[in-house]
C-alpha cells in the first residue's frame, strides 16, 4: 500500500491516527504545552491593540528534495546549472526553486511580507511566493510576495511557506539570495474564501489541451518526464505542487474517461495566468471570465494583439498541457477539448477535502486491499471525500484503522491511515 515515505523539507506534519479500529468512535491525539517553571505570567495586552507582526529569517542552507537545480554555498542560493531550464517554458537561461521549510505561527495570519538580501545581476531574477496551510491541513495556492507588496493569502492560516524561483541571466550569471525575512500579521479583515460551508463546488470549465511529451526532459517542479506519464501543466505558479504530491491536482474529462492528475509543470503559453481564480483574484489579465485562458482569448479574439505574456504569437486556444499518458488516458489522439476540474478550489457541495500523507498510496475499488487497485497518491495529496465505511483492518507501521474513505475524483477507497488528521473515523464525513 506504500512503499516509502520520506521525512523531506515541505512535507506535512505525520498526524495519522494511532489507533486500533474506528468501529466505536474517534480518537483524538492531544498535544501539551506548558510554562517553565517559575515563569512570571505575561502580561495581558491591550484588547484595543491588534497582536504585532511574526517575523522570522528563513533557512536556506538546507536543500532537499523539492528543490530543483538549486545550490547553497558561500552564504547564499544560487542557480546549480545555468543550462537547465523548464523545458515546457522554451527558455535558455538557468532556472532554480527551492522549497523552504514550513514556519508554523502562534496564531491565525492571513498576510506575509518579504524581504530578500541578494545581488541580482541584469536580467536575472529572484520571485519570492508564499503559501499558507490552514487548520484543516489544507493549503492556499502560491502568491507572489516582495518588499512593499505583502502577499494576501485567501484564507487565515497557522503555517507559512516559501518558494524562491531564481533565473539566470542568459548564459549566467546568477543570482544570489544571502537571506529572506518574513513577516506574517492578520489584516483583521473577513478571509477572501467564504466559509467551507458556503463555498461552492470545484472549479470547472471546459479548456483546450495540448499534448505535452518532452520525455526526458525536467518540469517546473523538478519532474523527469516519463514515457507514459500522468501529470499536467497550468500556465501559473500559483498551483504547482512540489516534486512528488498531489497537494494541486485536476481531473481531466476527455472523450474517453477521466482522470485525476497532479499539476507538476507551468504552461502552456503563459506563466501567470490562473485562468480558474475569478477575476478579481486572478494574478494578470483581470478582464477576462473566470475559466477563459489568455491564449484561448488571444487565438480566438486576438486579445493582447493574439501574443501570450513573453508576446509570442499564439499558435492554439491551449490553457492545460497533458502528459502523454495522461493525454492518451482521457481518450485524446489530437490536441482537443477536455473538462477540467480544479480541486483545491473545493469548498462544499457533498466533499469535504483532507490532506494525505505517504508515497505511492493506494487507491482500491472496495475498502479492501485485495480489492483492485485504481488510483494511487504519489505523494502528500489534497483530496476529496465524499463519505467513509468500515472496511479491512489494515495495518501499517504500528498503526491499525478498518476505516476508508471514498474519494470520487479517484473512483475508490484509501484507508483513513493515510488521511493526514488526528480522527481515525473522518469527522463531518456521512456513511457510505
Amino acid at each position: 500500500m506504500l512503499t516509502s515515505f520520506p521525512r523531506h523539507r515541505g512535507s506535512a506534519p505525520r498526524r495519522r491516527p494511532r489507533t486500533t479500529r474506528a468501529l466505536t468512535g474517534t480518537v483524538c491525539l492531544l498535544a501539551l504545552a506548558g510554562t517553565a517553571l517559575g515563569a512570571a505570567p505575561a502580561p495581558a495586552a491591550d484588547a484595543a491593540d491588534p497582536p504585532a507582526p511574526v517575523s522570522w529569517r528563513a533557512d536556506l542552507s538546507r536543500t532537499g528534495a523539492d528543490d530543483v537545480n538549486v545550490r547553497y554555498d558561500a552564504g547564499a542560493l544560487r542557480v546549480r546549472d545555468g543550462s537547465v531550464s523548464p523545458a515546457s517554458l522554451g527558455r535558455d537561461r538557468g532556472y532554480a526553486s527551492a522549497v523552504l521549510d514550513p514556519h508554523h505561527v502562534d496564531r491565525p495570519v492571513n498576510r506575509v511580507a518579504v524581504d530578500v538580501d541578494a545581488t541580482v545581476p541584469a536580467e536575472a531574477s529572484v520571485e519570492v511566493e508564499v503559501r499558507g496551510r490552514a487548520a484543516d491541513g489544507t493549503w492556499t495556492e502560491w502568491r507572489r510576495a516582495a518588499t512593499g507588496a505583502p502577499a494576501q493569502l485567501p484564507r487565515d492560516v497557522i503555517d507559512v511557506q516559501a518558494r524562491l524561483t531564481l533565473w539566470n541571466a542568459k548564459g549566467e550569471p546568477t543570482a544570489a539570495v544571502r537571506a529572506v525575512t518574513l513577516t506574517a500579521d492578520d489584516t483583521g479583515t473577513a478571509p477572501a474564501d467564504p466559509a467551507p460551508t458556503t463555498r461552492a463546488a470545484a472549479f470547472s470549465a471546459r479548456v483546450h489541451a495540448t499534448r505535452e511529451g518532452l520525455v526526458g526532459h525536467t518540469t517546473a517542479n523538478g519532474h523527469v518526464i516519463q514515457a507514459n506519464d500522468h501529470f499536467v501543466a497550468l500556465p501559473s505558479r500559483r498551483a504547482l505542487s512540489p516534486n512528488g504530491s498531489g497537494q494541486y491536482s485536476v481531473q481531466v474529462c476527455g472523450p474517453a474517461r477521466c482522470e485525476t492528475a497532479p499539476v507538476w509543470d507551468v504552461g502552456p503559453w503563459n506563466t501567470h495566468d490562473d485562468h480558474w481564480n475569478p477575476s478579481s483574484v486572478r494574478e494578470q489579465w483581470k478582464d477576462l471570465p473566470q475559466g477563459l485562458p489568455q491564449a484561448q482569448a488571444a487565438y480566438e479574439d486576438g486579445y493582447n494583439g493574439g501574443r501570450d505574456e513573453f508576446g509570442r504569437q499564439v499558435a492554439n486556444p491551449a490553457g492545460i498541457d497533458l502528459a502523454d499518458g495522461t493525454f492518451y488516458n482521457v481518450g485524446l489522439n489530437d490536441n482537443g477539448w477536455v473538462t477540467v476540474t480544479y480541486l483545491w478550489t473545493e469548498g462544499g457541495g457533498d466533499t469535504t477535502s483532507f490532506p494525505t500523507w505517504g508515497t505511492d498510496v493506494s487507491v482500491r475499488q472496495q475498502a479492501t486491499t485485495a480489492s483492485t487497485r485504481v488510483a494511487s497518491l504519489p505523494g502528500p495529496t489534497t483530496v476529496r471525500v465524499r463519505c467513509q465505511v468500515h472496511g479491512q483492518l489494515v495495518n501499517h507501521d504500528g498503526y491499525s484503522n478498518d476505516a476508508w474513505s471514498y474519494l470520487p475524483d479517484y473512483g475508490g477507497y484509501v484507508s483513513n491511515i493515510f488521511i493526514d488528521v488526528a480522527d481515525a473515523w473522518l469527522p463531518g464525513v456521512p456513511t457510505c
